[in-house]
């Protein structure tokens, strides 16, 4: 890893009790030249995190930034922190064992959905599941755009790639509903050019103590251009995706005269305005777990898409903090075997000598 200190601060704030620089976007911006493609979703991401870092109290040199291979891949290039440009499908791996070594780190995970969600989707589940505190942030373009698109694990059934010519047969994987099943701690989704929306969701990714997943809906403006445009462009987003705030009512619309209601514990979308009001509505609770396995299964065009914070329990403890523990235990005496040697522990009682 590598880090380089030539951004300048304005000014302090307090953090556990220590001063630590005022930070700006600038300070996390390397001198290296951005090397997406003009127009690339990737570009409002790098900004937002960017603008998000200078809100929390961490120090830069506390940050890292790991990557695997694809467009997202760059991330860490493009970020005046530490970094890690690791191999295809292993950037959670190697965050794994970034945190757990150097804990008091913040480790951030940026990686495509052909990484994160193809040969990687084994570590994808199993961080989430372990609850390794560090942050997942999938730009999810539901295309392999590095390698010149072909289809991924969330493109759409019947997708014409170059790999697909014509049109893929498989069942695209759903990112929310895989961090669902996987016991995620923290569950959100975004849009790349809703920038407004995108910061707060990012700082609380970021805040949350244990894995945090968020999925970012990003235009591959080349392989896969307008693949969100129903969620993203300003004339469709109210009406194609609902905003979930915690112990609100999911009201969407142009004209906020629509909702979500369950129904037998099945979500319906009803019309506001006669025979039902927001009063009927589902309100939004970030802490249960039971609502955003429903969330995962409002897709388009049968329904508004949930954006925002799904999902969010920071109450268990992380994996991390578990292995130092048991190691702990270990060192002290407190567990088998005795006095903490580490030789003794890996002969264990089911070994014996061969003269």
């Amino acid at each position: 890893m590598s880090e380089s200190s030539t951004g300048q601060s304005n000014g302090t704030h307090e953090a556990n009790g220590a001063a630590l620089p005022q930070y700006t976007a600038k300070d996390f911006t390397t001198d290296q030249e951005v090397r997406w493609c003009p127009g690339c979703g990737d570009y409002a991401v790098l900004a937002a995190v960017r603008k998000a870092l200078p809100d929390l109290a961490i120090r830069k040199e506390d940050y890292v930034f790991v990557s695997g291979i694809g467009c997202a891949a760059r991330f860490p290039y493009y970020m005046e922190t530490y970094g890690m440009h690791s191999v295809h499908g292993r950037s959670l791996a190697v965050a794994t064992g970034v945190k757990v070594a150097n804990p008091g780190m913040k480790v951030c995970v940026v990686s495509g959905d052909g990484d994160l969600l193809s040969i990687g989707v084994g570590h994808t589940v199993h961080t989430m599941r372990r609850n390794v505190d560090l942050s997942i942030i999938l730009l999810n373009n539901r295309i392999y755009g590095l390698t010149k698109g072909q289809y991924s694990p969330t493109s759409e059934q019947g997708k014409v790639t170059a790999s697909t010519p014509v049109g893929s047969v498989d069942f695209p994987l759903n990112p929310i509903a895989i961090a669902a099943a996987a016991d995620c701690g923290f569950i959100a989704r975004a849009i790349d050019v809703d920038l407004k929306r995108l910061d707060p969701v990012l700082k609380r990714a970021l805040n949350h103590r244990g894995t945090s997943f968020v999925e970012v809906y990003q235009d591959c403006n080349i392989f896969n251009h307008k693949a969100w445009f129903y969620a993203s462009q300003k004339h469709t987003m109210p009406e194609h995706t609902v905003w979930c705030e915690h112990g609100k009512p999911l009201v969407f619309g142009a004209d906020n005269n629509k909702g979500i209601r369950l129904n037998d514990s099945h979500p319906e979308v009803i019309e506001l305005g006669g025979e039902f009001s927001a009063a009927d509505c589902l309100v939004h609770d970030e802490t249960d777990r039971n609502l955003v396995s429903i969330y995962a299964r409002m897709n388009h065009p049968d329904f508004p898409e949930p954006m925002g914070v799904l999902y969010a329990d920071p109450s268990r403890p992380t994996y991390e903090e578990l292995v130092h523990r048991q190691v702990e235990q270990q060192v002290e005496g407190k567990g088998e075997p005795d006095d903490g040697d580490l030789q003794a522990l890996i002969t264990g009682h089911e070994s014996w000598t061969v003269e």
